[in-house]
């Protein structure tokens, strides 16, 4: 049921989106109201979330290391796994969020038997690589329907992801790693048993949608073939505001756009706000140099205090009563 249920909302959610432009022709609501309230849940719950994780204190230096931190001089410390400076954490961050450097250090245990083995976890961050960087340049190749003239630079992105010239239309590089990318990370889930044990239907969820999302849009180029011009003419509208249908577009896109909506609205509410919220953590941007700076807990301000001196000063005839040795008397006694 973990699998089934989000499988089949992805499915329920494009069906609406069919049966809501093709039967009922309510295609202003999903390709205007929709597309702008998913954008206003997406803007407002990223800003909400990146302020509070913002607000939330820090007071002592909590970084993750994986090298010799700085110490002597003649002691060679890791500079990127174990940063001192400022400089140093952009660069872990930099390799973090470019590269996946900890996932890529990462390792996998295995019991066979009586024996503990530890071996390479290098598939999952290959693929987990490979999925974020297909996205991002998907992503990037859209912006020719929101910009009017087409920057060169998304031009420049589009022919180094068709180099290869497979079929007409030309076959997008990023398409095929994008699906692969997504169903090894669900076979992954499925398949190891106790990662199986463990996932939720909020981790099958946006593999879904994102696997919904990607197949769509490859249905509208490869096997639909929509009005391209048309739909630019639309997404032109919502971003300059004056939203207008304008001429007819096939239910897929509909379809394709209202799981892109969905994305959006859950987005801020997933696990997808590591995204954010990797920039925000104090395992990660934070300088390794406790040993070079004393770091002051701000919340140790002065509070008063009963010493136990104090309170046996206060109770002490009746601890007499009941027969409780007293400290004051241990040391009279010490003393005598």
């Amino acid at each position: 049921m973990k699998i089934i249920v989000p499988l089949c909302l992805v499915v329920l959610l494009a069906l609406i989106a069919w049966v809501g432009t093709s039967i009922l022709n309510l295609t202003f609501l999903f390709g205007v109201v929709i597309p702008y309230a998913a954008f206003a849940v997406f803007v407002v719950g990223f800003v909400v979330r990146i302020v509070r994780w913002g607000k939330s204190a820090v007071p002592f230096r909590i970084p993750t290391t994986g090298g010799q931190q700085k110490s002597l001089p003649w002691i060679k410390y890791a500079k990127t796994d174990n940063p001192s400076t400022f400089a140093g954490v952009i660069g872990r961050m930099l390799l973090e969020v470019l590269f996946f450097r900890s996932l890529f250090r990462g390792t996998k245990t295995e019991k066979k038997g009586d024996k503990l083995y530890i071996s390479s976890a290098k598939w999952l961050w290959f693929f987990a690589l490979l999925f974020h960087w297909s996205m991002l340049l998907v992503v990037l190749r859209h912006f020719r329907l929101f910009l009017d003239p087409v920057p060169a630079w998304v031009t420049a992105i589009e022919g180094l992801d068709g180099m290869f010239q497979i079929g007409v239309p030309v076959l997008y590089l990023t398409d095929a790693l994008l699906v692969s990318a997504l169903t090894f990370l669900f076979l992954r889930r499925v398949v190891i048993p106790r990662l199986r044990y463990i996932s939720l239907s909020v981790d099958y969820f946006p593999l879904f949608l994102l696997l919904g999302i990607a197949i769509t849009g490859i249905c509208m180029r490869y096997v639909y073939r929509i009005d391209i011009t048309t739909v630019k003419s639309l997404t032109m509208a919502l971003v300059s505001f004056q939203p207008a249908i304008i001429g007819e577009i096939q239910p897929i896109f509909y379809m394709h756009l209202f799981l892109v909506s969905t994305l959006l609205a859950y987005f801020p509410a997933s696990k997808l706000m590591h995204a954010g919220g990797i920039f925000l953590s104090p395992t990660r941007n934070l300088a390794n140099n406790s040993r070079a700076v004393r770091h002051v807990n701000p919340w140790n301000y002065p509070v008063k205090v009963h010493t136990y001196a104090e309170y046996e000063e206060e109770f002490g005839e009746k601890m007499k009563n009941v027969g409780l040795p007293l400290d004051s008397d241990a040391g009279v006694t010490e003393n005598v």
